[in-house]
């Protein structure tokens, strides 16, 4: 009974805490609709008054400039029409330095140019040279202002769509018009400097026609047709433009479909005025901001609810998921290793097999050069031999032929010693130890190497005892180090005036060659006997040579280094045990 009472009070408990949870999410909810609502439209309301003061700030600001343009310019045609210089020009028609007195005075006012125009309506003078003998007789600013005693100011409508502004007025001489003073303003800089802006500017004249624009297309049509609102082309597109002006307030106009905040003031010159339009994004963008920071506000208050009232069951959740996780981890990691040290044991026999190959190789190259070098000159004397036998036969001379086929004999029991040579080195080395005397095998390395030192040109001093230097190894792998060690000397000399390479073998303790040359030296000692490093170019090497020579050194026991000398080139020092029958010969002697 107790055991029934207890779980119906946990049913119960749990029954409870769904209440609360249901409850409380609920509330939130209902507070946080609420305060987005009221936080939209004060947020609107305010950015959008503010985003109209600064539009009108801003209006306020371009008029006044263009205003200030307008007013500066329209004093310059008073000011020219009486200058004495212009005056005689026109009265003589000479007009050689006119065009250069506009160009002071433009330089002097900052006017956009001054154009000087005889009774013909002609080009007489201008800061633009290029435009002298051009007519105007035609044109509204030169015939108004013949027909007026006053300053006239006109806007003509190119054919490109813009508006050239001028001011023009008739120059008097001796009491007659003579000519046509006209001053152009550059209006159209400030539709440059308004374009710069978010804004989009135009300005009217009293018909109501747009003659200055930041958007091109409007210039010459009246502000109806310029901002002709155009339906978006779909009832989505509907859709979300309503979606998009849902809380604001319903917008000044349309331009191009885009609902914007109109700002309208009137120029005090001619009837004209200026418009400014300014789209609701940056209002919108404001609002929005602030709304997420709410709406994000809400959201963490949610998510810090639900894990006070859940908080035991996710801990416990999360405890487990990040146990499994773990676990997971660790049982890749555990793969990933298993997998990678199968690779590098795969790897390691691979190269294993590889650097002995390529041991092997080299040894064989070097004995190759050797022998086919020594084979040419026995089977040359063969030939010279077995011509002369040829001919002491036909003379009947047997005797002397008898002496020729013997020497062709020795030359072929030279050959065999060759190729007995060679058919040592196709065994595989270092299966058996035994005594050797190291200056044989120097001897050796040296006839081996003879092809490739006479083809270099390099000086070879040996310095060696009288005495035999004996070492347990084995023969064909020790000459095969002497060998590697006599090709990275000549390699080294490369370039060098006089190359020299020397061979010092000493005996004390241990067993002692050096194979010093006077050549570029060692840049990299740390890496010298890693496999596969080289400092040679592509082909010449693959840096194998001395990796398997210091291998070859480590199995006899010995030590193989390297060091930069003093005077410059490289020291290579190959050091091995001395063998006892070595130290019992020398004592015997």
């Amino acid at each position: 009974m107790a055991d029934y009472r207890s779980d119906a009070d946990d049913r119960a408990d749990a029954e409870g805490v769904s209440w609360r949870l249901k409850l409380v999410i609920a509330a939130l909810v209902i507070v946080a609709i609420g305060v987005v609502l009221v936080t939209n439209r004060w947020l609107t309301e305010r950015f959008t008054e503010t985003t109209r003061n600064r539009a009108e700030l801003r209006l306020a600001l371009y008029s006044g400039n263009m205003i200030s343009e307008l007013q500066r310019t329209s004093v310059v045609p008073l000011l020219l029409a009486g200058d004495p210089f212009l005056v005689d020009g026109l009265r003589s028609g000479s007009f050689a330095a006119t065009s250069q007195r506009l160009i002071k005075v433009q330089s002097e006012i900052g006017v956009a140019s001054i154009m000087l125009l005889d009774r013909d309506g002609r080009v007489v003078g201008a800061t633009n040279r290029n435009l002298l003998g051009t007519t105007y007789r035609t044109q509204a600013f030169y015939v108004d202002a013949l027909r007026s005693n006053d300053t006239v100011f006109t806007a003509a409508q190119r054919e490109s769509g813009g508006f050239d502004f001028t001011y023009s007025r008739a120059v008097n001489v001796d009491g007659k018009a003579a000519g046509v003073i006209a001053v152009a303003v550059d209006l159209m800089k400030y539709e440059r400097a308004w374009s710069g802006f978010q804004d989009a500017v135009l300005v009217t004249d009293s018909s109501g026609t747009v003659i200055l624009a930041t958007t091109p297309q409007w210039r010459g049509l009246p502000v109806a047709e310029a901002l002709a609102v155009r339906d978006p082309p779909s009832a989505i597109g509907r859709a979300i433009q309503a979606t998009a002006d849902w809380a604001q307030n319903p917008p000044d106009a349309y331009v191009q479909g885009q609902a914007v905040m109109k700002t309208e003031a009137r120029v005090p010159f001619r009837g004209w005025r200026m418009m400014t339009f300014t789209a609701y994004d940056s209002v919108r963008e404001r609002v929005n901001g602030v709304l997420a920071l709410e709406i994000m506000g809400f959201a963490i208050l949610l998510a810090l609810t639900f894990y006070v009232l859940s908080r035991r069951a996710w801990s416990r959740s999360l405890s487990f998921q990040r146990e499994s996780a773990e676990l997971r981890l660790l049982n890749a990691r555990l793969q990933r290793e298993i997998a990678e040290r199968e690779k590098v044991q795969k790897d390691l026999a691979v190269a294993e097999l590889t650097l002995a190959q390529s041991s092997k190789l080299a040894a064989l190259g070097e004995m190759s050069a050797a022998v086919s070098h020594e084979l040419n000159q026995p089977l040359a004397a063969m030939k010279t031999y077995l011509a002369g036998a040829r001919l002491l036969l036909q003379r009947r001379r047997p005797e002397e032929a008898l002496s020729s086929f013997q020497r062709i004999d020795d030359l072929i029991e030279r050959m065999g010693a060759i190729t007995r040579q060679l058919k040592s080195y196709a065994r595989k080395g270092g299966e058996a130890f035994e005594p050797v005397d190291m200056r044989q095998a120097v001897s050796s390395a040296l006839s081996m190497m003879e092809p490739t030192l006479k083809s270099k040109v390099v000086k070879i001093t040996r310095t060696m005892p009288r005495h035999p230097v004996m070492v347990m190894a084995d023969r064909i792998r020790l000459e095969q180090v002497i060998i590697n060690l006599l090709r990275n000397a000549i390699d080294a000399t490369k370039g060098t005036q006089n190359p020299q390479i020397d061979l010092l073998l000493s005996q004390g303790e241990t067993v002692v060659l050096t194979v010093r040359d006077n050549g570029h030296g060692i840049t990299d000692l740390e890496n010298l006997f890693e496999p596969f490093y080289t400092t040679k170019k592509p082909g010449e090497g693959v840096g194998l040579g001395l990796a398997i020579s210091s291998g070859i050194v480590s199995d006899l026991g010995g030590r193989l280094t390297a060091r930069n000398a003093e005077g410059g080139g490289a020291v290579f020092e190959m050091q091995l045990p001395l063998h006892g029958s070595g130290k019992d010969q020398q004592a015997a002697e």
